[in-house]
């Protein structure tokens, strides 16, 4: 974004419209995602996503101006809805009691890749100019890379897997076998999924911890190079530190999640979440007032923990919302973390200064923790889940 910025001339106004376009066209295609994977299945929507999304990563590279690269940032965050699939092909592949874990594993490897290209790319830049490619080229080709990785996975995600544990919806529709939770999809698992309660305060808890995250790998790098002063690799390595705290965190939260569930209840995971989101909160607000670059990347390295883990746990409560309407509650929640993005976007475009926008987010972060506490289940919920668990056990057990 430092050197984007100094080829187009961009203002501080621009660069704000810029991380909010990247962000808010994902809150439409997350609510649409859902309820497609509940009808077509996983595999063509996540295969469709990928060839669709790789058109815009592919195109942003020939910008010549401001507006062009505004659309297709605007057109890139649809990609982010994939987050929305993966999270339901995980939740239908997994068993209640290792379901956190596996959402929050794949989700966290999902998180990395931010944190890997905030490390990256500038130094794809850094070498293709090494190589002599002009500096305003450089970026250009260092963007085709994602593009062309997308057209990569579209092909091995068609060929190597499949919807659920029993094959792909599809044929199982075809052969009249039966869809776990009877999934219908479309409008049905939307409207089921927007009734509930608890999928509306997941909603506000994912916005306040995957909307933060989104917020800073946005800001994370320019706010180093223009607040202390570091330089273009000093300031993406930095910034790519708390995206790559998800290879670990983001899976530490969905496990912790499972294990607080097994000695518990699901209302335990409710609770272990709202933990999570204090910590976060309180960090966030040490990162906003710390005076040097040393402090402000321990207590980056601290609220990113706590964040990663509270998206985790966030997603190791979704698929035990409403099973038939997995579809529906997944998106809904997912485009909250996009919500949260785009309103921490618009909240420092209105106060004008990155430090008093991260200590604002930090009080509202832990002020929504209480939406958390909110989330509860009743004993027939509890038992119905208890059921499904031993079924499925008894079944690993006779087929062992």
């Amino acid at each position: 974004m430092p050197v984007i910025k100094a080829e187009f001339h961009l203002s501080n106004d621009q660069i704000a419209n810029l991380n909010i376009a990247a962000v808010a066209v994902t809150i439409l295609v997350r609510l649409i995602i859902g309820p497609l994977c509940d009808r077509y299945g996983p595999r063509k929507t996540y295969t469709g996503l990928l060839l669709i999304g790789a058109l815009p990563v592919l195109g942003v590279a020939m910008a010549q101006s401001y507006e062009a690269f505004l659309f297709f940032r605007l057109c890139i965050g649809a990609v982010g809805a994939s987050f929305v699939i993966t999270q339901y092909h995980t939740s239908v592949m997994f068993a209640p009691n290792v379901v956190g874990t596996a959402n929050a594993a794949a989700a966290g490897w999902g998180n990395a890749g931010g944190g890997a290209a905030q490390g990256l790319m500038p130094l794809m830049l850094t070498a293709l100019v090494m190589l002599g490619v002009t500096e305003a080229m450089s970026w250009r080709w260092a963007l085709i890379v994602p593009g062309v990785v997308m057209l990569v996975m579209a092909a091995l995600y068609w060929k190597y897997t499949q919807d659920c544990p029993n094959g792909n919806y599809a044929e199982m529709r075809a052969q009249g076998m039966p869809i776990e939770g009877g999934k219908k999809g479309g409008w049905a698992s939307f409207a089921a999924a927007s009734a509930n309660y608890r999928v509306w305060l997941l909603f506000i808890t994912y916005a306040a911890c995957f909307g933060v995250e989104i917020f800073i790998h946005n800001i994370a790098a320019i706010y180093y190079v223009d607040h202390f002063g570091l330089s273009l690799k000093a300031a993406g390595t930095a910034a790519a530190s708390f995206g790559l705290l998800a290879l670990f965190a983001r899976a530490l939260g969905g496990w912790l999640s499972d294990k607080t569930a097994h000695r518990g209840s699901l209302n335990s995971r409710a609770t272990l979440l709202f933990a999570l989101m204090i910590g976060e909160g309180l960090g966030l607000l040490c990162f906003a007032n710390a005076g040097s670059v040393t402090l402000a990347i321990v207590a980056m390295l601290g609220f990113g923990l706590f964040t990663h883990m509270a998206c985790g746990a966030t997603y190791a409560l979704v698929p035990f919302i409403d099973r038939k309407a997995l579809g529906g509650v997944a998106g809904i929640i997912g485009a909250g973390g996009n919500v949260g993005a785009v309103a921490a976007g618009f909240l420092m475009k209105s106060m004008g200064n990155t430090q008093q926008t991260l200590a604002v987010l930090g009080t509202l972060v832990t002020v929504s923790a209480v939406c958390a506490l909110a989330v509860r289940f009743t004993s027939e919920h509890k038992a119905s889940e208890q059921a499904l668990l031993d079924g499925l056990l008894q079944n690993k057990n006779i087929t062992a």
